[in-house]
């Protein structure tokens, strides 16, 4: 059984006030990829890039356990890019850049060998590209998970309502979350959200952790203090990457599994901001995972005695 990701592997030219990369390797499935690889594989890929692309790029992912069986090359065309700048708080940013390329026409085929999925993430794509993988699924995967972003709130919430009645858990920021149901309150806005189809809601709220919803139930997951924060790209992507790979490397999809699944997803998106682009996640190794995951249990652990 297998975890198959859907996403963009692209380029992206970032600007923050710490620095400044050239085209460097982005998009939400080459995140969620890397960052997965430490804890399941095999990940299969299902993905789209332009003869730009470097091939060694997919070769170092293939040598993690990642499949590229599914990642369409149109050797004529350029892949997906975008640029970005980041204002001083690095929550907000401007786009400077995006050009489409070859996803402007993405339609995804999910080969036979992806047929035995068990786990599904769609990383942040057009709601309706989300929703033909879905159905092309020959059957249910135990769980699957969606990104999405505001976006698409904007210029496709038709495809969108209807991919979120195929979803298990829905990941979104907290100002998409208040968009998407018109509720300021996040508690309110994730009983309309998981009204949608969600069983689950995960809302990302950044430098300030994020928050796991199913039923009544509650739980808050903190984010590392960090000194340092270079580059927030991908950083929710590689959250999604840890979140999942944690999910099918355990195959328990209860809720208590999934507050570790989430401490393990912010444990990864604190390396990811570390140096720019996929820079930190190629250079982590087992034991530094762990002893991220260390820091975040000493972060919140406290006893209390009530008098």
């Amino acid at each position: 059984m297998s975890l198959v990701v859907v996403g963009s592997m692209a380029f992206d030219a970032i600007e923050t006030p710490f620095g400044k990369s050239d085209k460097i390797i982005g998009g939400a499935a080459t995140y969620i990829a890397w960052s997965a690889s430490n804890f399941a594989t095999p990940i299969k890929q299902l993905s789209v890039v332009g003869g730009d692309f470097p091939k060694e790029e997919l070769q170092m992912l293939e040598a993690r356990g990642v499949v590229t069986d599914g990642v369409e090359i149109k050797e004529n065309e350029k892949s997906f890019f975008w640029s970005g700048r980041y204002h001083l708080d690095m929550n907000t940013r401007d786009t400077l850049d995006t050009q489409l390329n070859v996803l402007a026409n993405f339609n995804p085929v999910v080969p036979d060998s992806y047929q035995d999925c068990e786990f599904l993430m769609l990383g942040n794509l057009v709601p309706a590209v989300q929703n033909a993988v879905i159905d092309q699924m020959k059957q249910k995967p135990k769980l699957v998970v969606l990104d999405t972003m505001n976006f698409w709130m904007e210029t496709a919430m038709a495809d969108l309502e209807k991919v979120l009645s195929k979803v298990d858990v829905l990941m979104v920021n907290d100002s998409e979350a208040r968009q998407l149901s018109a509720q300021y309150s996040l508690v309110k806005a994730a009983k309309v959200i998981m009204n949608m189809g969600p069983k689950y809601l995960i809302i990302k709220k950044g430098e300030h952790g994020a928050l796991l919803f199913h039923n009544d139930e509650v739980f808050f997951a903190p984010a590392l203090p960090l000194e340092d924060v270079f580059d927030p790209t991908g950083a929710g992507d590689t959250f999604a990457g840890g979140f999942i790979g944690h999910i099918a490397k355990t195959k328990d999809i209860s809720f208590e599994n999934m507050k570790t699944a989430i401490i393990v997803g912010s444990a990864m998106a604190s390396f990811c901001v570390e140096k720019f682009g996929t820079t930190r996640l190629k250079e982590i190794s087992k034991a530094d995972i762990d002893a991220r995951i260390q820091q975040f249990v000493q972060l919140v652990n406290f006893d209390i005695e009530l008098v």
